[in-house]
């Protein structure tokens, strides 16, 4: 077979990735050879490819589902917004620009060949390729250079599930709305809905559906139910507020992590292996208290150095991780959260600060560079049992270590720092490694002096498991027959148009202009250099 879908969503968080993942499982399990691809993806929660390309996390999860490799050509645009009004803009798995909103909006145009590039080389070597969309379809103030949702759907003749999540409320609102707000040109393209997070008797709901049917022309393809804990990896701070059970523990005791919730702050999927640990509390917090009380307190990835280090200090919680290496209460960073905890901080490149002084508790210095080190790490950790450990780096900011002692050794080489109950280390991803972690948190279970235990399950695992029922979800309550005729047939013809003041106004081009327009831009080749519309290139 061959062939491609997008993804929509009526608002963010309405479970695209999600559904995405388990479409990619099912056609897995098919004998389908299946990719994932986000054309555009804002989010600081990223990942490092093999060929050492930075992509969105949710990206890579996505991968892991559908059983391939994950690569940049998977998530070709990703922003990662590194201040207030500016972002890094990485394409193709490298940083390219620095832009604001304002400025952004001029880039599309230049990028709109390079995401259609990269989907066109996956539906080369692969038989499917499920899209996802990014935020809503229906932000009409973004239509115009739309690169992840409608606009990538036109250009490249996608038929479009829209994905409506019943568990916020204003279900049918938000599916009749979004298509109402569309084109006719985009509403040609919105092939069905599916429901999202459903509790309840999908008897009750029947009704409703009918009546959207009958309503829209487009079917319901199915009603996933809500299975509290059934996610993917966050893309964003939303994942922050979601609620983290702790499994009961094997000792008599608990052990409490406290993570600082740092304004950028970066890859908090890093804790996500703790929590997969019985008997380990996880929470992310602003709370000085929190911090000083906690058995283990961790300073977390940042993609603002030097501003979440105000912040830190304007907070409190300086103050709090301070006390902690007095009392010799076990702390971790990691990336920016190690670098915090060293000494001077050199950064003309996030910040253009000439010089800022870090917390002091590590004997390390931080030098930024222009050039992002993007690495796939493997090594030993000799002070916790010598177990194997392996990661990913993402970072401007190079480390050197000035005295205590390595963290890791990794060869010939070492990193990361050691002093006293203070650890740091570049690494992202350390803590999915199974024997390091349990090591780890058996060190703090010792300093604190609490019966604690570590499980038995691996972390990679218990990912899987997940991903399976994730596959078993669009399995089990998705119309699978009308799915595939979907992803064979395209869009269907003839999709009645939901009238409205903005949909009754045509784009003034047809879809095959588009494609002309397209098809110029594309035998311009877009060169990864700062484009020459005063955004610069960033750290």
């Amino acid at each position: 077979m061959s062939g491609a879908l997008l993804v929509a969503g009526t608002h963010s968080d309405a479970g695209k990735s999600v559904v995405v993942a388990g479409i990619c499982r099912w056609l897995a399990r098919e004998g389908v050879r299946v990719a994932p691809f986000k054309a555009q993806n804002m989010a600081l929660n990223s990942f490092v490819t093999r060929e050492g390309a930075e992509i969105g996390r949710a990206q890579a999860a996505q991968a892991a589902a559908a059983k391939v490799e994950p690569e940049a050509a998977m998530n070709p645009v990703l922003l990662k917004p590194s201040a207030e009004r500016t972002t890094q803009v990485v394409v193709r798995g490298k940083p390219w620009a620095t832009a604001s909103a304002k400025s952004y909006g001029g880039m599309k145009k230049r990028l709109m060949p390079v995401v259609l590039d990269a989907l066109e080389d996956l539906r080369r070597r692969f038989d499917v390729v499920i899209c996802e969309g990014a935020g809503s379809p229906a932000e009409i103030n973004l239509r115009e250079n739309d690169l992840a949702n409608m606009g990538l759907a036109r250009a490249a003749g996608l038929p479009v599930l829209l994905v409506g999540d019943i568990d916020r409320g204003g279900l049918f609102a938000s599916l009749y709305g979004t298509l109402a707000l569309l084109s006719p040109e985009d509403q040609s393209l919105i092939s069905g809905f599916l429901v999202n997070k459903f509790r309840g008797e999908v008897a009750v709901l029947a009704p409703g559906l009918d009546k959207m049917t009958s309503l829209t022309g487009r079917p319901f393809l199915g009603t996933l139910p809500w299975i509290p804990g059934l996610g993917l990896d966050g893309e964003d701070s939303l994942g922050l507020d979601a609620p983290r059970p702790v499994k009961p523990p094997l000792g008599r005791d608990v052990l409490s992590v406290a993570v600082a919730r740092l304004g950028r702050i970066s890859n908090f999927t890093d804790f996500d292996a703790l929590s997969h640990e019985p008997g380990v509390s996880v929470c992310f917090t602003q709370s000085p208290e929190e911090i000083l009380t906690s058995d283990l307190a961790v300073l977390p990835g940042t993609k603002a150095t030097v501003d979440d280090l105000r912040l830190i200090r304007t907070s409190g919680l300086e103050r709090a991780f301070a006390e902690r290496a007095d009392l010799g209460l076990p702390t971790l960073g990691i990336c920016g959260g190690y670098q915090m905890l060293g000494g001077r901080i050199i950064d003309g490149v996030e910040s253009a600060e000439a010089e800022i002084l870090g917390l002091g508790l590590l004997p390390v210095e931080t030098f930024f560079e222009e050039e992002k080190v993007l690495a796939r790490p493997e090594g030993r950790a000799p002070g916790f049992a010598d177990t194997s450990v392996s990661g990913y780096e993402i970072h401007h900011g190079i480390v050197r270590r000035c005295g205590g002692e390595p963290l890791f050794e990794a060869g010939d080489d070492t990193e990361g720092c050691v002093r006293g109950t203070t650890l740091g280390t570049t690494w992202h991803g350390v803590l999915e490694s199974d024997g390091f972690r349990r090591a780890l948190l058996q060190w703090v279970a010792e300093e604190r002096g609490l019966d604690w235990r570590p499980g038995e399950e691996s972390f990679a695992s218990a990912r899987e498991a997940q991903l399976e029922k994730l596959g078993d979800l669009v399995a089990d309550h998705v119309d699978r027959e009308a799915l595939m005729r979907m992803l064979d047939g395209g869009p269907p013809k003839g999709l009645p148009v939901i009238s409205s003041q903005l949909s009754a106004v045509s784009d003034q081009r047809a879809p095959d202009e588009m494609h002309r327009d397209d098809d110029v831009l594309s035998s311009t080749p877009l060169a990864l250099t700062t484009p020459g519309d005063g955004a610069q290139a960033d750290g």
